[in-house]
């Protein structure tokens, strides 16, 4: 007569037991390949999500490692994991945290990783930067594993080189990755340009003088399913007599640093005080001159919906480790993209928004006369490509370039000089505008 031990499972283990899992399967990584072989390859498992908003980096991670454990079966195990969430495949390795740490590893003796596997090429690398990092991981004796390449990079060769197949291989999965991200942005450029002409609202925050408010149902059934609603811009109670009330003051000839005195003495709640939970990457509690300008060279106060207005400059080019930083920068007015129809209530008529936009351009001098340059800001020369400065001379405007970008020497070309009357005529036969034209119009077609 024999006796049984009797184990009592209960909750999630029940359900473990009878699908046959093993304990170390509830760990996450799936382990489905087996032992590892005798002398098996121990691998550190490298993978990267963009967003964290849009993508979920559990899922995310899931899928890119099984594909890795598919790759590597019967070669080696998995035995560390760097997951880069949140994190443009455009970055550097040494700008992603999970992957500055692999490198980081690389130079541990103590390592516990022999080479690496990637769940996908343009998870891991975009451009040039397998083919740059190849040096690093070769010097350190680590192999890199890809899916695209059925197995490891050959780094073995007798030159201590990758092979002419791996190499073009890896220059082909560069250059889709780069594609890749140019054909998404493209698209989401020119859905983007579809929507404003529709008088859609694209997003973000509020401009100061509006709030948004739910305009229907999303005109995507799965959207609307969902409960998804599209939003649109009212005019805001407490703010909108603000914005009227710097356009007003603006056209009546006060200055900007003269409202933002006013407003300030008269405790106005600026933008960032008036909504800090929009504004958190704000930190002021005052208005600023810049603040104001804003708010004036703003077209959405005329109630159409605008969009290009300013972009950040994208180098698919240059190789990752020599791009600058492109800082954001405002587009001239041509490429905007204007709603075929009003999108809002606007707060400002169109022909007092220009009127402030044209206010810019006028100099009081120390007697406070007003001097109007018409081309202020328009032109640039065709030696330097210094914008050209605005000159009162002989009692009329003109336009000017020293090209002074550091000290004057033999090389240095003469001072540039135009009257403003010889570059409008210029402009006016370029344009082929009638000859009694007059030199405002041929600076509105010019703009």
């Amino acid at each position: 007569m024999w006796k049984s031990a009797v184990v009592v499972l209960s909750g999630r283990d029940v359900l473990t037991d009878w699908m046959g899992l093993r304990a170390e399967d509830w760990t996450g990584v799936r382990c489905d390949q087996g032992p590892a072989p005798t002398g098996g390859l121990r691998f550190a498992f490298y993978g990267r999500t963009s967003t964290t908003e849009h993508q979920d980096p559990v899922t995310s991670r899931a899928w890119q490692l099984e594909v890795a454990q598919e790759l590597i079966a019967g070669h080696g195990t998995i035995t560390t994991t760097f997951f880069d969430a949140g994190r443009s495949r455009r970055d550097r390795w040494r700008d992603r945290p999970q992957a500055a740490d692999l490198q980081a590893a690389l130079r541990d003796p103590d390592r516990t990783f022999d080479a690496i596997v990637v769940g996908e090429y343009e998870r891991g690398f975009a451009g040039d930067q397998l083919e740059r990092l190849l040096a690093l991981f070769r010097r350190h004796g680590v192999q890199v594993w890809l899916p695209e390449a059925g197995g490891p990079v050959d780094l073995a060769t007798p030159e201590h080189r990758a092979t002419p197949e791996h190499r073009a291989l890896v220059r082909m999965l560069g250059a889709q990755s780069l594609r890749e991200v140019v054909r998404d942005r493209h698209r989401a450029m020119a859905a983007m340009r579809a929507l404003t002409e529709e008088g859609r609202y694209l997003g973000g925050r509020a401009p100061y003088g509006y709030r948004l408010v739910e305009a229907g149902p999303h005109p995507q059934p799965a959207g609307a399913r969902r409960g998804r609603n599209v939003t649109r811009l009212e005019p805001d109670p407490q703010t909108t007599p603000t914005v009227r009330w710097l356009f007003t003051e603006r056209l009546a000839g006060r200055s900007i640093g003269n409202m933002v005195e006013i407003l300030n003495q008269r405790r106005t709640p600026c933008p960032t005080e008036h909504d800090p939970a929009r504004n958190t990457h704000r930190a002021g509690r005052r208005w600023t001159a810049e603040t104001v300008t804003t708010i004036l060279r703003n077209p959405r106060y005329t109630g159409w919906q605008v969009w290009n207005r300013q972009s950040v400059d994208h180098d698919h080019t240059t190789p990752s480790d020599q791009r600058r930083h492109r800082m954001t920068k405002r587009k001239p007015a041509h490429q905007w993209v204007l709603s075929r129809q009003r999108a809002h209530t606007p707060l400002v008529g169109e022909h007092d928004f220009v009127a402030v936009q044209r206010i810019r351009a006028q100099r009081p001098n120390r007697r406070g006369e007003a001097r109007e340059y018409l081309l202020a800001g328009l032109l640039r020369c065709g030696a330097c490509g210094r914008r050209m400065e605005s000159r009162w001379v002989h009692g009329r405007p003109g336009y000017r370039c020293r090209h002074l970008r550091g000290p004057r020497t033999e090389a240095t070309p003469p001072t540039l000089y135009f009257r403003e009357e010889q570059l409008i005529t210029r402009i006016g036969h370029t344009l082929h505008l009638p000859a009694a034209a007059s030199p405002r119009l041929a600076v509105d077609a010019l703009r």
